[in-house]
C-alpha cells in the first residue's frame, strides 16, 4: 500500500540570545491622586472650581463659611492678650524675687494652655479654606455651596499634572527576576501604532489574593502625545535570561498535545515526530517564545499541525519564515 505523504510548510526555528519578553494587560492611572477634605465642619461657602480645571498648588479650591470660626478665634485672642499680659509681669516679678514660685508656675502655665488654645483656633479659621496640595487636574466635585460637611468628607478630588503611570500585576515567576528587566514600553488602544517608552518606578514587595505583585511603570510622551488616566494598555517588558538561550516559532505550530502544548519536529526521514514544548509568552509578531524542549535549527511544521500522526512520512515546503527572516539558520 502507497504511504500517504503529506505536502506542510516547514520553518526552522529560530533563537532568541538570552532575553524575552513578556506581555501583561495593564491600565493607565495618575501618577498622583487625592480626595481634598476640610479639617472641620460647617456649611460650604463657595467652590472655586469645576471638572477639569487646573489648579495650582496653593491655589483655593473651596472654603466654608468662617463666621463661627471667627467668632470663636476673636474671643481666644482677646483672653490671649490679657492672660499674656498679666502672665508675663508675674514671671518678670518672679524673677526679680517679687512674686512666688507658685505664682510664677501658675502665669507660666497658664501661658502655655492659653496659647495652645489660641492657635488651634487660629487654625481652625485658616482650615475655612481648602487648597491644592500641588499642580493638579480637579476630577470631581462632590459637594456643592450651601451644603454642610463633616470634617475628613471628601469634597473634591484632583490628579496631577505629572507623566501617568501603568499599572501591571507580575507573577512571582516574573517578579523575582524584576533585577534582569532591560527595558519596557507600552502600547495603548486609543493610540494605535504608537510605542511608549516606560521607566520602572516601584514593585510591591507584597503579593495579593492572586499571587501577583503590583508593579508601577511611568510613561514618556511620544510626539507631545500621553495617554490619559483610565485607558487600558499593554506593557511589554524584556528580561535577561543569565546563560538561557530560547527559541520562538510561529503560533500556528503549536497545538494541544495533553495538558500541555506540542509541535511537530521533522527527523532526517522526512517523518513528523511529537515533541512537548513549554511556552512562555505569546508576542505581538504572532510568535511563541519557547522555553523547552526546542532547540535552534531545528525544522518543525508550521501548517497543518492538527491533521499529522506521528511518525507520518511529510514532503517538506519551506516559505518565508517570520522567525528567522532572511534564512540566516
Amino acid at each position: 500500500m502507497k504511504e500517504d505523504i503529506r505536502t506542510v510548510k516547514v520553518e526552522k526555528v529560530a533563537g532568541q540570545s538570552g532575553s524575552r519578553t513578556v506581555s501583561y494587560p495593564a491600565r493607565i492611572v495618575a501618577a498622583k491622586e487625592a480626595r481634598l477634605s476640610f479639617r472641620i465642619a460647617g456649611p460650604i461657602d463657595s467652590i472655586y472650581v469645576k471638572a477639569g480645571d487646573f489648579v495650582r498648588k496653593g491655589d483655593t479650591v473651596a472654603s466654608i463659611q468662617e463666621r463661627d470660626y471667627l467668632l470663636q478665634f476673636s474671643a481666644t485672642e482677646a483672653e490671649y492678650r490679657q492672660i499674656k499680659a498679666e502672665a508675663e509681669r508675674v514671671i518678670e516679678l518672679a524673677g526679680r524675687n517679687s512674686a512666688t514660685k507658685n505664682d510664677h508656675d501658675k502665669a507660666y502655665y497658664g501661658l502655655q494652655q492659653i496659647t495652645a488654645k489660641y492657635e488651634a483656633h487660629k487654625n481652625a479659621l485658616a482650615d475655612t479654606r481648602m487648597t491644592a496640595p500641588f499642580d493638579c487636574f480637579v476630577e470631581t466635585v462632590f459637594f456643592h455651596a450651601g451644603e454642610t460637611v463633616g470634617a475628613g468628607m471628601p469634597v473634591v478630588s484632583v490628579i496631577g499634572d505629572e507623566a501617568p503611570e501603568a499599572i501591571v500585576n507580575l507573577p512571582s515567576s516574573d517578579y523575582i527576576i524584576r533585577d534582569r528587566i532591560r527595558k519596557s514600553y507600552c502600547t495603548v488602544d486609543a493610540y494605535p501604532g504608537l510605542l511608549f517608552p516606560l521607566r520602572l518606578s516601584g514593585i510591591n514587595r507584597t503579593a495579593n489574593l492572586n499571587q501577583l505583585f503590583q508593579a508601577r511603570l511611568t510613561l514618556a510622551p511620544v510626539s507631545g502625545t500621553i495617554p490619559s488616566p483610565g485607558m487600558s494598555a499593554n506593557v511589554f517588558i524584556e528580561y535577561e535570561d543569565s546563560g538561557r538561550n530560547y527559541v520562538s516559532v510561529p503560533i500556528s505550530a503549536l497545538f494541544k498535545d495533553g495538558e500541555g502544548s506540542g509541535v511537530w519536529v521533522i527527523d532526517k526521514e522526512s517523518r513528523v515526530r511529537k515533541r512537548s514544548v513549554v511556552p512562555a509568552d505569546i508576542r505581538r509578531d504572532g510568535t511563541v517564545l519557547i522555553t523547552d524542549g526546542l532547540e535552534a535549527g531545528e525544522s518543525i511544521v508550521t501548517a497543518g499541525v492538527h491533521s499529522l500522526k506521528d511518525g507520518q512520512k511529510v514532503r517538506p515546503v519551506t516559505g518565508p519564515s517570520a522567525t528567522n527572516i532572511g534564512g540566516i539558520l
